[in-house]
């Protein structure tokens, strides 16, 4: 048999903001098409109108916008196989329900909610199945007079799927082998609605996935119960040929605690659960809804990127940041856990944090500098970027720069009550002022030179340098942080330095005043 392209889709719903897991698996589906020289499809299934969300779909491209993550072809991008949108696909779909029926592996069924709901609360875990469907209202149970009558009169009606008893079905997975289902546990799903004259998700995926040419399917843990009826599809329809591989990822589960990782275990340790900010309305309770994203929170979509790379999957060895490009070749989807894979949101404050550092001081100061503008710095991009340089190995995401270094611009107002208590000896305003003078006759304020005057100064008064230095760090910046005393000096050049160390000895005085 001919070797077919490889082809794999991500195809979220538009329901609201895509969840990370949903980042993750499309991620996992770009690294496969990209390592086998294949095609990534973006797919929209849009089937449950009840559930759309307006702009959910524009937030879903942007936010792969952001991570880098490109697609081949699809909604927004184009293609031979369109419509990609599954809402725009009705008719395509129609056919294949009506083969079905033609076929009697489906059936039509006229039980109303009300009668379904009357059933289950008389037994137990009801399930719509070979065994139960002879005693409800369905193309089996009607004569087919009563079933033309209905249709004829407009009662609204599902297609259900015919699964027959006994059946060994066998899903062909990546990661967790040949598993095998026993028909009997599953039911007879609805695949398509009269209400609104669309497909379930179901019969629309195994559709939608053939005509594209799928060759696999890589998706989360969650649809692995969906696989069995699936594979039923194909095998209904006769095409086992053109059958997709299965893959399905294991799941991100909460930081700490048992179960899927959700929205509420972000908000309560407060990390990001979703890509992007997202601003909407609850679709129950029509509240005004709000998810912060990873890219407000200040996170490099690099970042992003390598950290979920490794959720549920690494290459092995020592080596824990990589590329997009690099983790191309080095993907193989084989490998990943059957198992949950902790969300160890730490791990991607860390990724950050090593972004930062791997990034130069100039990209930096560049994503910097509109803040510092913000707060009325009139400093070049050149002073920023020295700041930079400085201090950005303290921070993990670039929005903390401005509280850790905005002294470099600033002069302090006020200084900290608990540094004064243990920094402030009653002698510093003494020596500061004898630094001061020191200061004063230095003309090449340069760090090196600062720094070779003021020890043999501090070594020939026989003073304490500890002393020296961290009342002057208290003078200069209005707390204990900041980088070399002698870096902090240099920047802010003579003149600065002299008015904030002069300013400090008239506000604070000598210890106990």
């Amino acid at each position: 048999m001919e070797e077919r392209r490889v082809r794999v889709r991500f195809a979220p719903s538009p329901t609201g903001p895509l969840h990370i897991g949903g980042v993750r698996t499309a991620l996992y589906n770009y690294l496969f098409a990209r390592q086998h020289g294949g095609d990534l499809v973006f797919r929209i299934e849009d089937t449950d109108s009840t559930r759309f969300v307006p702009g959910a779909e524009a937030y879903i491209i942007e936010a792969f916008k952001w991570l880098g993550i490109q697609f081949d072809e699809g909604v927004s991008f184009g293609g031979d196989y369109g419509p990609y949108r599954q809402s725009e696909r009705r008719d395509i779909y129609r056919k294949y329900v009506q083969e079905l029926l033609e076929e009697g592996r489906a059936y039509i069924a006229f039980d109303t909610p009300e009668e379904l709901e009357q059933v289950r609360s008389r037994i137990p875990n009801f399930q719509y199945d070979s065994r139960t469907r002879l005693h409800m209202r369905n193309s089996f149970t009607l004569k087919a007079s009563e079933v033309e009558r209905l249709l004829s009169q407009g009662h609204q009606y599902v297609v259900r799927f015919r699964v027959d008893s006994g059946q060994d079905v066998v899903v062909d997975d990546m990661i967790r082998g040949e598993v095998h289902v026993k028909s009997d546990i599953l039911d007879d799903k609805v695949l398509y609605k009269s209400a609104d004259q669309l497909p379930t998700y179901h019969l629309a995926n195994i559709v939608d996935d053939h005509l594209m040419k799928i060759t696999h399917v890589i998706r989360g843990e969650e649809w692995l119960p969906s696989a069995p009826l699936h594979v039923l599809l194909y095998q209904a329809f006769g095409w086992e040929d053109s059958m997709p591989r299965f893959a399905h990822l294991p799941l991100l589960l909460k930081p700490d605690g048992k179960g899927k990782l959700s929205k509420r275990d972000g908000d309560r340790l407060g990390f990001p659960v979703f890509p992007l900010d997202w601003h909407g309305t609850d679709r129950h309770t029509g509240e005004e809804v709000f998810c912060s994203g990873y890219r407000e929170q200040g996170y490099f979509p690099e970042a992003v990127i390598n950290f979920l790379a490794l959720l549920g999957w690494n290459p092995g060895g020592e080596q824990e940041m990589f590329t997009l490009d690099e983790l191309v070749p080095l993907f193989d989807i084989t490998k990943c856990s059957k198992a949950g894979a902790k969300f160890a949101y730490e791990k991607g404050i860390w990724f950050n944090h090593e972004y930062i550092l791997k990034k130069s001081p100039e990209e930096i100061a560049a994503l910097w500098e509109p803040e510092c503008r913000s707060h009325g710095v009139k400093d070049s991009l050149e002073r920023i970027t020295q700041v930079v340089a400085m201090m950005k190995d303290r921070v993990n995401f670039v929005k903390e720069l401005w509280p850790l270094c905005s002294f470099f611009f600033e002069a302090p107002t006020a200084y900290d009550e608990k540094t004064v208590k243990k920094r402030w000896k009653e002698d510093s305003a003494q020596q500061l002022t004898e630094l001061c003078t020191v200061l004063e006759g230095i003309d090449d304020f340069s760090l090196e030179h600062q720094e070779q005057i003021v020890h043999a100064w501090i070594e020939q008064k026989e003073y304490k340098l500890g002393n020296i230095m961290n009342a002057w760090r208290l003078a200069l910046v209005g707390e204990g942080k900041g980088p070399g005393m002698f870096d902090i000096s240099a920047f802010l050049g003579k003149e600065e330095t002299l008015q904030r160390t002069r300013r400090a000895c008239a506000a604070l005085g000598s210890k106990g005043e």
